[in-house]
């Protein structure tokens, strides 16, 4: 398998979000996602995705990395957008109080507001996807471990997501590999077949993975068993993070966005930013 292929595994890339702990890094995605989320200004979310776009940009993560998984996340947004429009087309006119027909006629005629509300939609996933990749591929399972377990959240806890992080690279792996096994056996799954057939064959993996993966768990439980992990209320780390330059600026630059978010909310009178009333 070679480098490029897909995978979400951590590389030390010597930016500076690998100087910069887990903890601020898992704190930075939550506050902007949640922001993001909040304030639905066209005008904020922009700023937002440029930001995170440039940030993803410095991470030097190459793109046939996360290529597989940005396709996804864009197949379901489009699905997403799809079935707000089918299920509410008149939503936007009821949410920014006024309606402008740009074509069509009936129920289903497209306004200018339900046009601002999609986009503003497929905004909130533009922002967080780079911002979710920057913590998969920039973060030190290990470090952020001990970084959660060093604000006060319990090493249980923390030792589990560490285990998530370090096996999603795994899991990514041996699904390739079970997918050249299958088409090696005839079981067309790749571009050149069908999307149903692809479908199918796609389901047919994520048998012997789901199996593969219990025997994961299993193993790795009981090697914590053995080593008797959880019998005391404290733990030491092999890797200690301690914040560092980079944190305080990360963190300071994110609760100066929720900021400007929060002052948003009051100019705006509300969470939506409406440029129809006049």
């Amino acid at each position: 398998m070679n480098s490029t292929s897909f995978s979400l595994a951590y590389q030390n890339r010597g930016t500076w979000l690998d100087l910069a702990g887990g903890a601020t890094k898992l704190l930075a995605f939550l506050l902007l996602s949640g922001i993001s989320m909040i304030v639905l200004d066209t005008r904020f979310l922009i700023f937002l995705v440029i930001l995170s776009l440039i940030v993803l940009k410095t991470s030097q993560v190459k793109f046939s990395e996360v290529s597989t998984l940005v396709k996804l996340v864009l197949f379901f947004m489009a699905i997403n957008l799809f079935m707000i429009y089918i299920l509410a087309p008149n939503y936007g006119a009821q949410l920014y109080q006024s309606k402008t027909i740009l074509f069509g006629s009936g129920f289903y005629a497209l306004t200018s507001q339900e046009l601002l509300y999609l986009v503003n939609v497929s905004l909130e996933y533009i922002v967080a996807v780079p911002l979710a990749l920057i913590f998969l591929l920039t973060t030190n399972p290990s470090e952020f471990a001990s970084g959660l377990n060093r604000i006060g959240i319990p090493y249980k806890v923390s030792y589990s997501v560490s285990l998530a992080l370090r096996y999603i690279p795994d899991v990514t792996k041996e699904y390739q590999q079970i997918s050249l096994s299958q088409q090696a056996r005839g079981n067309e799954i790749s571009k050149k077949a069908g999307f149903l057939k692809r479908l199918k064959g796609a389901s047919a993996i994520l048998v012997p993975l789901l199996l593969s993966s219990i025997d994961r768990i299993e193993s790795v439980s009981q090697a914590m068993e053995l080593r008797r992990f959880g019998a005391k209320k404290k733990r030491s780390w092999y890797f200690s993070e301690q914040p560092k330059a980079v944190d305080y600026g990360i963190l300071s630059a994110v609760l100066l966005i929720i900021l400007v978010g929060v002052i948003l909310l009051f100019v705006n009178g509300g969470r939506f930013w409406n440029p129809f009333v006049k």
